[in-house]
């Protein structure tokens, strides 16, 4: 059996994610702050499950009974697992200012939910795959933005920087200890999503290339989430895939 976990699956790039897994028999997992209904019903059409998990990933007090949920429903006695896809996918924006101006309430809370979040979830689930003996393959979702700076994305430029280094370390590690896991990342470029209209409500002064994205959306330049959840699950699924590789899907589409 296969089963995926999935964070941020409440809407966006994340919902088409465990939409896709769900249609091709895979269980799903999704941790987010709310539920999604629409796909309890995709899972029951593809005689599969959907679980949700609550858990808000800027708090951290959430994470541990948040992951023995996870837990009870992925090691049931009676479910042989082969298989766990791990989708770091939930992540924040803001702050969106220049760095003078952001408080440290507001920094805690997007490293909480950028960084430290896909980092605690990987490294438990790469302990889990190793006592559970099941293969591990991660993707954790990045941006372009982890290799070009732009003014007023200090943090998420930092963020998504910081998780294509460690994707790149874990990688190294898996190889080296011969576990069989996979990590990548994945920059799903500029999607039709919330975070794209929370970008484009910023000021001139806090974020200068405003008008560039207002410019994606009425020029209808943004991606659909469903395109880009299936490039991603399509390099999940490859045997091919290439352990600790920063994947961009603009080689794909």
């Amino acid at each position: 059996m296969k089963a995926a976990i999935v964070t941020g699956v409440s809407k966006g790039l994340g919902e088409s994610i465990a939409k896709l897994y769900l249609e091709s028999g895979v269980m799903v997992i999704g941790i987010s702050r709310t539920d999604n209904k629409n796909l309890y019903s995709i899972a029951e059409n593809n005689n599969t499950e959907f679980h949700h998990v609550a858990c808000d990933l800027s708090d951290l007090s959430e994470y541990d009974s948040a992951l023995n949920k996870v837990d009870e429903i992925l090691f049931q006695d009676q479910v042989e697992l082969g298989t766990i896809y791990l989708v770091n996918n939930a992540g924040i924006v803001d702050p969106i200012d220049q760095a003078k101006n952001i408080t440290n309430d507001t920094l805690q809370k997007h490293l909480q939910v950028n960084t430290f979040a896909p980092m605690a979830f990987t490294n438990y689930y790469l302990k889990k795959a190793e006592e559970r003996q099941v293969t591990l393959i991660t993707a954790i979702v990045t941006s372009g933005a982890a290799k070009k700076p732009k003014f007023g994305w200090s943090a998420y430029c930092s963020s998504k920087a910081s998780m294509n280094m460690y994707t790149e370390t874990v990688a190294l590690e898996q190889d080296e200890e011969q576990t069989g896991n996979q990590i990548i990342a994945f920059s799903p470029g500029v999607m039709d999503t919330n975070m794209q209209e929370t970008i484009r409500s910023s000021s001139k002064e806090a974020f200068k290339d405003v008008e560039d994205f207002k410019g994606l959306k009425d020029n209808n330049l943004l991606k659909d989430t469903d395109l880009i959840a299936g490039v991603l699950i399509d390099i999940m699924t490859d045997e091919k895939i290439q352990n600790g590789k920063i994947y961009d899907v603009k080689d794909y589409i």
